[in-house]
């Protein structure tokens, strides 16, 4: 199915229509250096899953301070349910000291600055481009480079290609909204596996190879 105009239009009309416009979140946070540290232990583990760890968190370590001073055995402990905790918690504190000590303690706002952070590559740094700053970004998690492809809007498999190619179909002032419809859309109705494609109100601009015919 080739893309056009039209027909993109017609999926974003449907993806607001169905989840609405509204910027959400879906790691609590109250300061831009506490999203930027859940998106960090965010890699390979579900938003749930890093807001029952952050709820205690950011209770012990109350400051950007705190998370520099850590000390990384006892953080690791302290994020061991998320996985990979070695290597987060350390990128944790790295990155902490280096907000304080090149940044003045503020989360950058350029793409550039953030890919200086420790753990920080383009989908963290797109995360709070969006969030906090409300700069158009497109974050390429596993929902949006799933269905980005079966919609046709990028065929590659590199993350940094599909925002490439989303960038050229998509509307800049729809660049946040579609990062926060697709993961919706991916949790509820377009799965990875046996996706419920009956259900699905983009069927019909849909020709994926592995689309569920209706029974």
């Amino acid at each position: 199915m080739r893309n056009t105009k039209r027909r993109t239009k017609e999926i974003l009309d449907i993806l607001d229509e169905t989840y609405g416009t509204e910027y959400i979140c879906y790691l609590n946070h109250e300061e831009p250096y506490q999203l930027l540290i859940s998106v960090i232990l965010s890699a390979q583990c579900t938003d749930e899953r890093v807001n029952m760890v952050t709820a205690d968190l950011f209770v012990k370590y109350p400051t950007l301070e705190a998370f520099a001073n850590a000390d990384v055995k006892e953080l690791e402990q302290d994020i061991y349910s998320i996985g990979f905790h070695h290597a987060k918690s350390k990128n944790i504190i790295a990155c902490a000291n280096k907000l304080i000590n090149n940044y003045g303690g503020r989360v950058p706002d350029t793409m550039d600055e953030l890919l200086t952070l420790d753990g920080v590559g383009r989908k963290t740094a797109n995360v709070i481009l969006g969030n906090v700053y409300n700069i158009p970004s497109i974050v390429v998690d596993t929902h949006v480079k799933r269905i980005s492809n079966r919609l046709n809007f990028s065929k590659n498999s590199d993350p940094t290609l599909i925002e490439e190619d989303l960038m050229k179909v998509l509307p800049k002032e729809h660049w946040i909204l579609y990062n926060i419809q697709i993961i919706t859309f991916g949790r509820n109705i377009c799965f990875a596996r046996n996706p419920k494609c009956d259900e699905c109100p983009l069927n019909h601009l849909c020709d994926a190879k592995d689309k569920r015919m209706a029974k």
